[in-house]
C-alpha cells in the first residue's frame, strides 16, 4: 500500500496539491461544529446554531456546482483564490459581529457556504495532469478519499482546540485563514495554472446533459442519504448506551473503516468496467449496513460501524472514475462538484428523514434507514446500468486531454482528440 501511494506521491507537484487542497478545504470540513460552538460561546440557542449551519450547508450545496463551471470556463486561479478570499471574508464577519444582528450573521453564513471553493472538484480535474499512468489516476482517487477521511477527522480536533486555546471565534478565524492560505498553494502551484479544460459545447445544462452523470448522482444522493441517517440513528444508540463518548466512537468507527476500505482499495489496479465494479461495490455497503441493526453493546457496536465504513470510501473512488468518464466536454470540474453536492444534499435528507424514524422505532429502525438506501441506490446503478457501462459518444461526452491525458487505452478514451 505504502508503494503505491509513495509512487504517486513522489511525482512532481502531488504532495502539494494534496496537502494544499486538504488545508484549503479545512474550513468547509468543520464548518457546522464551528457555527454551533461559536453561536453557543454567544449566547445562542441550538435551534439557532443549527439554522445557520443549515444555511451554510444550503449554500454550499448551491455553489459547488456553480463555482465548477466558472473553473471549467476561465479556469483554476481566476476562481478558486477569489472564491476562498470571499468565503473568508464572509466567515470573519460572522465572527466579528456575531448573532446580534441575526439578518447580517444569516447573510454572512450563506456568503460564505456559497463561496466555498471548488477544490475538491478541482484536484480531481488535475490528477489527470499531473500523473503519467491511468492507474496512477485511479489509484490518487483512492488516495483522496482517504485523505478526506483523515481530514474529516483531524479538522474537528483542530477546531477544538483553537477553542479551548483561545475561543471559538479564534478557531473560526484561524481555519479560514489556514483555508486561503491552502488554496493560494493550490493556484499558484504549475499544474494548477497550466491546466485548461476543453473546449465545451454551449448548454445551460452543463455537466447535467450527460445521462450517465445523472444516473450516478440520483446512485449517490442515496449513498449520502445512508451516511447522513447513521449519524442521527448512532445519537439515539448512544442517548441509551454511554453518552457522547460512545457517539464518538461510533462515528470515528465509520470513519476508520473507510480509511482502511480507502486505503486497501487504492493499493491496486482493479482490472474490469468501473460500472460494474461500483455496483458490486454498493452492494457491499449495503450488507454493511445492516448489521448495525442488531444494536449490541457499545464495543461489539462500534466494531460493526467499523464494518460498515469500509466500502464507503471505495464506493466513493469508483465513482470518480466514472465521473471522469461521463463529465460532458469541458465539465469536468463541474461534473465532480455536482457528486460533492448530491452526496451533500443526501446526507442532510437522511438526516431529516433519520429523526423521525428513530422517535417512532427508536435506534434499531434508524439504522435500517442506512441498509434501505443502500439498496435503493444498488437499485438505480442496476437499472441504468447500460448508461453508466457505455457513455454516450460524440459532442456530449468528453474525449479529450482533460479527461485523459495519458491515452489510456480504454472504452471510449480516444488517442486522437486533444484539448
Amino acid at each position: 500500500m505504502t508503494g503505491a501511494y509513495g509512487e504517486i506521491l513522489r511525482v512532481r507537484h502531488a504532495a502539494r496539491l494534496l496537502a494544499g487542497t486538504l488545508m484549503g478545504r479545512l474550513p468547509n470540513a468543520v464548518a457546522a461544529i464551528a457555527i454551533v460552538l461559536f453561536v453557543r460561546e454567544e449566547g445562542g440557542s441550538y435551534s439557532l446554531a443549527g439554522a445557520l449551519a443549515a444555511v451554510y450547508g444550503i449554500a454550499n450545496a448551491v455553489g459547488q456546482p456553480v463555482l465548477g463551471r466558472l473553473v471549467d470556463l476561465y479556469g483554476q486561479p481566476r476562481v478558486q483564490l477569489p472564491a476562498a478570499v470571499a468565503s473568508a471574508l464572509a466567515a470573519a464577519v460572522f465572527a466579528f459581529v456575531g448573532i446580534g444582528p441575526l439578518p447580517l450573521a444569516y447573510a454572512a453564513v450563506a456568503a460564505a457556504g456559497l463561496f466555498t471553493p471548488p477544490l475538491e472538484g478541482g484536484l480531481r480535474a488535475l490528477w489527470s495532469s499531473v500523473l503519467h499512468k491511468e492507474g496512477q489516476v485511479h489509484a490518487a482517487y483512492a488516495m483522496d478519499a482517504v485523505a478526506q477521511e483523515v481530514m474529516f477527522t483531524v479538522g474537528p480536533l483542530l477546531l477544538t482546540l483553537c477553542a479551548s486555546l483561545w475561543s471559538a471565534q479564534a478557531a473560526l478565524l484561524v481555519l479560514n485563514v489556514l483555508g486561503v492560505l491552502g488554496a493560494l498553494s493550490v493556484v499558484v502551484s504549475p499544474p494548477s495554472r497550466a491546466w485548461r479544460s476543453a473546449p465545451r459545447e454551449a448548454h445551460w445544462l452543463g455537466a447535467l446533459r450527460s445521462a450517465g452523470l445523472l444516473a450516478l448522482l440520483a446512485s449517490f444522493l442515496f449513498i449520502g442519504m445512508a451516511l447522513g441517517s447513521i449519524a442521527v440513528a448512532a445519537m439515539s444508540y448512544a442517548d441509551d448506551n454511554g453518552g457522547d463518548t460512545v457517539y464518538g466512537w461510533l462515528m470515528a468507527g465509520v470513519g476508520l473503516g473507510a480509511l482502511l476500505g480507502g486505503t486497501v482499495y487504492g493499493a491496486r489496479q482493479w482490472a474490469g468496467e468501473p460500472a460494474r465494479r461500483l455496483r458490486v461495490l454498493v452492494a457491499l455497503l449495503a450488507v454493511c449496513y445492516l448489521p448495525l441493526m442488531l444494536v449490541p453493546g457499545p464495543v461489539a457496536m462500534t466494531l460493526l460501524s467499523v464494518l460498515a465504513g469500509v466500502f464507503l470510501a471505495p464506493c466513493i473512488a469508483c465513482a470518480f472514475v466514472l465521473v471522469d468518464r461521463h463529465a460532458p466536454r469541458g465539465t469536468v470540474t463541474e461534473a465532480f462538484s455536482w457528486l460533492v453536492t448530491t452526496f451533500t444534499v443526501g446526507a442532510s435528507v437522511g438526516t431529516g428523514l433519520a429523526g423521525p424514524v428513530v422517535e417512532e422505532g427508536g435506534a434499531l429502525w434508524g439504522f435500517a434507514v442506512p441498509g434501505a438506501a443502500g439498496a435503493v441506490s444498488l437499485l438505480v446503478l442496476l437499472g441504468t446500468g447500460r448508461v453508466l457501462a457505455a457513455p454516450a459518444r460524440g459532442a456530449v461526452v468528453a474525449a479529450s486531454s482533460e479527461n485523459d491525458p495519458n491515452r489510456a487505452v480504454e472504452p471510449r478514451f480516444s488517442s486522437g482528440d486533444r484539448a
